[in-house]
């Protein structure tokens, strides 16, 4: 058994992370010591190391759980996990696009500019004013009009 801290150290978290997973329960809560300390098992460990995994690899908390669900019911076709991660997958591919098009605007903006005085420069221009960038990614990236 394992205190929160040594869980934090050993999992590379920080321990309010740990306490915001159970909350969420995305983590069981802890047994308590006689001084009523938090005490980890392996099994939170290893859950807890699956959960910070699974956020590097970009997966949103509610696709985490659902995972989490899947994991405890090892005998189940994994159809279900499949298709989570090629939904993680579908967002990546689409985050990917939208950052290609907006190196390539930027790469544009930065070869236009002059180097002048900043009345003339291009990438005060074209930030100022979408129409002159070459792609419309504000809708690439779900961003939205400020009003």
């Amino acid at each position: 058994m394992m205190t929160i801290g040594r869980l934090a150290t050993a999992a590379g978290v920080k321990v309010p992370t740990i306490r915001y997973y159970e909350q969420i329960g995305l983590l069981g809560a802890a047994e308590r010591s006689a001084g009523n300390q938090r005490l980890y098992g392996r099994d939170a460990a290893d859950r807890l190391a699956f959960i910070r995994h699974a956020r590097e690899l970009g997966f949103p908390l509610e696709a985490i759980r659902d995972l989490l669900s899947l994991s405890d019911r090892p005998d189940q076709p994994c159809d279900a996990a499949d298709a989570i991660a090629r939904a993680q997958l579908a967002d990546v591919t689409r985050r990917l696009a939208r950052l290609g098009a907006l190196k390539v605007e930027l790469e544009r903006m930065i070869e236009q500019c002059s180097g002048g005085r900043i009345a003339d420069c291009r990438v005060i221009e074209v930030i100022g004013d979408h129409a002159l960038c070459e792609t419309d990614h504000r809708k690439a990236s779900g961003a939205r009009a400020i009003v």
